[in-house]
């Protein structure tokens, strides 16, 4: 959303899409999510899936303020004399990190330093070591582009749409209840429900999930039974871009990696693992005058996930992250080595380069 552009009260978003849905009766074909199968995890399932539609998304003052900047330097000067020890805190994060990255605005060039990876995550620094110590805290590590009129929507209204995108992203892949296993009701009904495929996908991965039917393709959960997060910070980065889509649909992508600090669920538990979920979801927000949609709700295009420490060909419907010496005992992956905090290579070419190699190895976690 552009500075100064007022969000559309949901309400209003609402209405406008029911007066625009009201005129178009013969509203054609209910859309089909054919790509969503186009997944694979580094940690999480061998075999690649067959995708329902191919799809390449686009990439997308005054003198007052010098006395008091002196009078800081002044004090920071006599700070540093009287305690030098405290000067390295005041250029990094929380817990100690570095200061934090800015949002990301568009695919990064390569991968990020390795150079503090033998640092072990602590309960208290679970991001320690890890380059999502510099990453924003949930949804402030998501990039938003700023509206702009595209396909059937104005400004105004693609705005409301990038909100309602970045919405589902929590209810989907942050929320603290989701996380523990409950049902992701909230995403749930911002996905359009004239779409029987997907409806069949959801009504079933939750129930009997599969390889085919799994519900950690669009959502994250855990098993609180034997895992819990540590604290309440899931670090994210990542972006959404968007474009005109077929029918004068906004079609927006998302692509973002999750990484999320675990401990056993077992009381006194303090080894951290961290489990690491890239996705990339790709979704329509359709004119009513040419698809059949309910209003405020999305058509979902396709989606992928590529996952380290989440399990490898385990079906239970949630992440299942290794410890120690379990993680040590396992089996190397015969997939290729992979770098999960390396967004510089895109969903489309790391799904192609896992190809039917298995289970991945990755290069850190």
């Amino acid at each position: 959303m552009g500075k100064g552009e007022a969000s559309i009260p949901d309400e209003e978003w609402e209405r406008f899409l029911r007066e625009a849905e009201a005129g178009t009766k013969g509203a054609p074909e209910e859309p089909s999510a054919r790509a969503r199968m186009v997944a694979r995890r580094l940690r999480e399932e061998t075999g690649p899936q067959e995708p329902w539609r191919s799809h390449q998304p686009d990439r997308r003052q005054g003198g007052k303020g010098w006395y008091v900047i002196g009078l800081l330097v002044a004090v920071a000067l006599l700070v540093v004399a009287l305690d030098p020890g405290r000067v390295p805190g005041w250029f990094r994060g929380g817990g100690g990190e570095s200061a934090p990255l800015a949002v990301e605005s568009e695919r990064p060039d390569q991968p990020p330093p390795t150079e503090a990876a033998a640092q072990r995550p602590t309960l208290q620094r679970p991001f320690r070591g890890s380059p999502a110590a510099r990453w924003g805290d949930g949804t402030a590590g998501i990039g938003l582009p700023e509206a702009r009129a595209t396909g059937w929507m104005s400004k105004g209204q693609v705005a409301q749409a990038l909100e309602k995108t970045r919405e589902f992203l929590a209810a989907s892949s942050l929320d603290p209840g989701v996380l523990r296993g409950e049902r992701p009701r909230k995403a749930i009904a911002l996905i359009n429900p004239h779409q029987p495929d997907v409806q069949a996908y959801l009504a079933t991965a939750f129930r009997a999930p599969s390889r085919e039917n799994d519900p950690l393709l669009l959502f994250s959960r855990f098993d609180k039974t034997k895992v819990r997060l540590v604290g309440d910070v899931v670090k994210a980065r990542g972006r959404i871009t968007y474009r005109e889509g077929q029918r004068g649909a906004v079609e927006v992508t998302t692509d973002v990696t999750y990484v999320y600090p675990v401990v056993r669920a077992a009381a006194g538990s303090d080894e951290v693992a961290r489990t690491i979920v890239r996705r990339e979801v790709v979704m329509n927000w359709d004119d009513p005058a040419k698809v059949v949609v309910e209003p405020g709700t999305f058509s979902l295009v396709s989606y992928k996930v590529d996952t380290t420490n989440g399990g490898c060909d385990t079906f239970t419907g949630y992440l299942t992250p290794e410890f120690g010496a379990d993680r040590t005992a396992s089996r190397r992956g015969d997939g290729p080595e992979v770098d999960p905090y390396d967004r510089s290579t895109s969903m489309e070419t790391r799904m192609r380069e896992a190809g039917d190699a298995g289970c991945g190895t990755a290069t850190r976690s």
